[in-house]
């Protein structure tokens, strides 16, 4: 028997029915899929802001720091907006900043936190306020942002934004230089390891207008960091030689270095080992 002049094979006609069932199953799955995307697309956020940003951390949860900054960014717009319609007419203390800031992440639930870092400086006829977070979802995935308001005659306004040092927590030390023309100040963390915490420091100079790093070191191996009125020492230790001698069940060195805080920044004025 021949069909359009071709020799008729029976023994097709099973194959091309499983390959019609098989195109029209992965329609259906295709489809499906489609459908699940649609059911799964999120409600709008709550009104009230604590409830905004918790609406926003949840979509944080399982996804990497490196891929969080459209997120991150979005949750920084919005506490950074409220900060300025909030601080406009007053000036607020560090206090008054932070209990602010714990309202405004007063809805995230574990293991997200958000951890406020807050100073007050009277300098140069104002009060610089550094209104800061740590944003954490994880115990590693951790974003800070750092923003400096100048206050006069009751009337805030932001000045400036940076983005501290990731995956640490963040602490604040101000010079006291009165007389000064920058507002200088210290701002550092810690970074978790898998054996020890890792310390990142950095030295920041303030003119009234830009927020400038005049040194900094980062993930100082079980770093220390204690400040002073002219001078810097932080204690540390170095990772390969502790992994070496904690193997043979040895105590390693422990290192500490001295910097003198200078017009430029810090200087070292001594490097000495010390014991563990």
């Amino acid at each position: 028997m021949k069909r359009n002049g071709s020799r008729f094979n029976p023994f097709l006609l099973p194959a091309r029915r499983a390959l019609l069932l098989l195109a029209v199953g992965l329609i259906v799955v295709v489809a499906g899929f489609g459908d699940n995307k649609k059911r799964k697309a999120l409600p709008p956020p709550p009104a009230d802001l604590p409830g905004h940003v918790n609406y926003l951390v949840e979509q944080l949860h399982g996804v990497m720091l490196e891929d969080a900054g459209a997120i991150t960014d979005e949750i920084q717009k919005l506490v950074l907006g409220h900060l300025q319609e909030w601080m406009a007419h007053q000036t607020p203390s560090a206090v008054d900043v932070r209990r602010e800031l714990e309202t405004v992440f007063s809805g995230l639930h574990y293991p997200s936190s958000g951890e406020p870092a807050t100073f007050a400086q009277t300098w140069n006829g104002q009060v610089v306020i550094g209104a800061g977070y740590t944003l954490g979802w994880t115990d590693y995935d951790r974003a800070n942002v750092l923003a400096i308001f100048s206050s006069r005659l009751g009337q805030s306004h932001l000045v400036t934004v940076t983005n501290f040092v990731p995956r640490t927590d963040m602490h604040y030390t101000v010079l006291d230089e009165p007389n000064s023309d920058v507002l200088r100040f210290f701002a550092y963390g810690y970074r978790l390891g898998a054996s020890q915490p890792r310390l990142s420091v950095v030295f920041y100079s303030f003119d009234g207008k830009d927020l400038k790093s005049l040194w900094e070191s980062r993930d100082i191996y079980d770093g220390k960091i204690t400040i002073g009125k002219d001078a810097v020492v932080i204690r540390y230790l170095r990772e390969d030689e502790y992994i070496r001698e904690q193997a043979h069940g040895r105590n390693p060195s422990r290192y500490r270095t001295l910097y003198a805080i200078t017009p430029a920044g810090l200087e070292v004025r001594s490097d000495e080992t010390i014991p563990f």
